[in-house]
């Protein structure tokens, strides 16, 4: 399958606009944006992803998970979830922002694994 992937500019462009006034700015010092989104595309050359929803959710644990930002993790996976689910032309859950940005939460603290979430995602759409 051909997906529209974001890329790190996009990512970084999301990131910016889920940031606060007052907020920290910029990427973490010791982290890669670059790395983190490398383990989607590495997901994809394996074969491990297997819908728009696995992609989703990887993409959502690579950047909540990778702490690329000084602030702002979730909200920019939640986003960028979105983009991915939105882009590649799939319903996006019938639950409140609320109830997915929790998720996302659970998805960051390790809670749940991006597995969980992409049937979580696929069920709810």
């Amino acid at each position: 399958m051909n997906w529209l992937l974001p890329t790190t500019d996009m990512v970084e462009l999301i990131h910016d606009a889920v940031l606060n006034p007052g907020e920290l700015t910029g990427r973490a010092r010791d982290k890669s944006l670059d790395g983190a989104l490398a383990r989607v595309e590495n997901r994809l050359s394996y074969g491990l992803v297997g819908d728009v929803y696995d992609l989703a959710a990887a993409y959502a644990m690579a950047i909540a998970q990778g702490h690329c930002f000084n602030d702002g993790n979730k909200r920019t996976a939640f986003r960028v979830m979105q983009t991915v689910l939105d882009t590649n032309g799939a319903r996006e859950p019938a639950v409140s922002e609320e109830v997915m940005g929790q998720k996302v939460i659970a998805l960051a603290q390790g809670l749940i694994d991006d597995g969980a979430l992409a049937d979580w995602l696929r069920d709810h759409a």
